[in-house]
């Protein structure tokens, strides 16, 4: 049975670490801005914060270009943390982002989530399947590189790409549908993820 004091100590310790992640969320974001305005210094730079249930604090960042057009990109806490702690050039590699999006001319704010299973189901069907297995198979040519889906007992449906010439260890790497479609509506390339995976595993077997 949990006393009086115990639980207001432990109310105390959440009200600390929230207040610990409020401000860490702050400063990373006020970084991302500036980091973004040293590289386009001709856009406005704005953006937000806000938590999602499975993958926590999401920062995205937005640009208008002095044309008018409007791009945005969204990030993960964990990865914007490693990237201004580890990165030698963290606004080139935030700016990296925008560029690749950038190039088409035309605004890209984040796409509109699926409503319904039928959506996400035809968003997964039409696009991010068949974009991940081209991108991912053009990245290796011409080794041949196994695509498909398949099931996790604790993930649900992943994503799943491996090398058939490896024979003994890993030679698979599998990615969570739901963290490819949390790519696609950051604006990020849900290949991404998976291709570098891959490249962890042929880093692994002594193929770089």
């Amino acid at each position: 049975m949990t006393s009086n004091n115990d639980q207001t100590t432990e109310d105390r310790q959440e009200e600390t670490r929230n207040a610990e992640l409020q401000e860490l969320a702050e400063a990373l974001f006020h970084h991302g801005v500036q980091a973004l305005k040293s590289q386009f210094e001709e856009c406005e730079v704005s953006g937000h914060v806000a938590g999602h249930a499975l993958y926590g604090p999401i920062f995205t960042f937005e640009l208008k270009t002095p044309e008018g057009n409007d791009y945005a990109v969204g990030f993960f806490m964990n990865e914007l943390i490693s990237t201004f702690r580890n990165n030698a050039d963290p606004a080139l590699w935030l700016s990296s982002f925008f560029v690749d999006i950038m190039n088409s001319g035309e605004s890209r704010l984040l796409p509109v989530p699926p409503q319904n299973e039928d959506e996400a189901k035809a968003l997964f069907d039409g696009h991010i399947v068949p974009h991940c297995a081209k991108a991912i198979r053009e990245e290796f040519e011409p080794e041949q590189v196994y695509v498909d889906l398949d099931f996790h007992q604790e993930h649900g449906p992943v994503l799943e790409a491996g090398f058939p010439s490896i024979v003994e260890g890993n030679n698979v790497c599998a990615m969570p549908l739901h963290f490819l479609l949390a790519q696609h509506l950051l604006n990020r390339d849900p290949a991404e993820p998976v291709i570098q995976g891959l490249y962890r595993i042929r880093k692994e077997h002594g193929l770089e």
